[in-house]
C-alpha cells in the first residue's frame, strides 16, 4: 500500500536527518490521518492519491499567490514540497493519453453535450486521479461537448 510506503520513507527521513523532506512527509501522513479520522474508514490507495493530488494543487496555487506576493522563499519551500509529493504519484499521463481517455469516455458514454460532462468526468476520474490535473481534463472535456 502507498500508505506504508509514506510511512517507511518518514522512517528513513528521520534516521537520514533530512529535515525538509521529513516535514513534508509528517504534512502528508497527518492529511491521511486526518481524513481517515473524519471519515472513519482506512483510505485505500485511490484515496490515498486523491489525498496526495489535492495537497500538490494546494501547493501550485500558493506557489502562484507567494511569487505575486513577492515571496520568492516561500515559493520556493512550496515547489521543495510539490517535487517530494510526487514522488509518490503515479508517473503523469501524456497529452495524448488525456485525449485518448476522454475519447474512450465520451464513447463509452454516448455523451453529447455538456450535460452529460458528469458521466465522461465519473470515468476518467479514476483512471487520471494523481496523474494530470483534474481541472485542465475537465476543461478539454468541457470544449469537446460544447
Amino acid at each position: 500500500m502507498l500508505k506504508s510506503r509514506i510511512q517507511e520513507e518518514m522512517k528513513v527521513a528521520l534516521k537520514s536527518g533530512d529535515k525538509p523532506r521529513l516535514g513534508t512527509i509528517r504534512l502528508l501522513l497527518a492529511a491521511i490521518k486526518q481524513r481517515e479520522v473524519d471519515e472513519r474508514i482506512e483510505l485505500d490507495d485511490t484515496q490515498t492519491l486523491a489525498v496526495l493530488d489535492k495537497m500538490v494543487k494546494q501547493r501550485r496555487d500558493s506557489i502562484e499567490q507567494y511569487e505575486k506576493a513577492g515571496r520568492n522563499e516561500l515559493a520556493e519551500q512550496e515547489a521543495y514540497e510539490i517535487s517530494v509529493l510526487q514522488d509518490y504519484l503515479p508517473a503523469a499521463l501524456s497529452d495524448n493519453e488525456i485525449e485518448s481517455l476522454i475519447e474512450d469516455a465520451i464513447a463509452t458514454t454516448g455523451a453529447s453535450s455538456i450535460k452529460e460532462m458528469g458521466k465522461v468526468m465519473g470515468l476518467i476520474k479514476p483512471k487520471a486521479q494523481g496523474r494530470a490535473d483534474m481541472g485542465a481534463i475537465s476543461a478539454k472535456i468541457r470544449a469537446r461537448l460544447n
